[in-house]
């Protein structure tokens, strides 16, 4: 399944100078991007830290079910390791951006390895 970001100006007397098609076309790092193609057992991985210690940066997560609005995942990293958590789509404001914009998306990316750093001492069991 495919979930597309919403992408608006922060500042609404800019959005005419600004369509949407710029900025979906927008990567920024460190922001989630504009098209989510996910399935369920998907491994992704956590941008933000919204909640700690449950919601950090650099989450592991394993995705269980996907709807339009909601994503139920596993937690495979961390302190709540094993705990069932619910996503929804996030909006978040990039700092780094020079165009000031609003991306509603799930805070996410997908998994396909993990830097040394980050696998040491982890053993992840699906």
């Amino acid at each position: 399944m495919t979930f597309k970001s919403i992408d608006t100006t922060v500042d609404e007397n800019k959005a005419v100078h600004f369509p949407t098609e710029f900025l979906n076309s927008l990567d920024v790092s460190g922001m989630p991007p504009q098209s989510l193609w996910l399935e369920i057992r998907s491994l992704v991985i956590f941008l933000y830290n919204l909640n700690p210690p449950r919601f950090c940066n650099d989450t592991c997560l394993f995705i269980k079910r996907t709807t339009r609005k909601i994503l139920e995942a596993i937690i495979l990293t961390a302190k709540c390791k094993g705990e069932i958590v619910l996503l929804p789509r996030v909006p978040l404001i990039s700092p780094e951006s020079p165009i000031p914009f609003k991306n509603l998306q799930f805070p996410i990316r997908l998994v396909f390895a993990m830097t040394i750093n980050k696998s040491q001492t982890q053993t992840m069991f699906i």
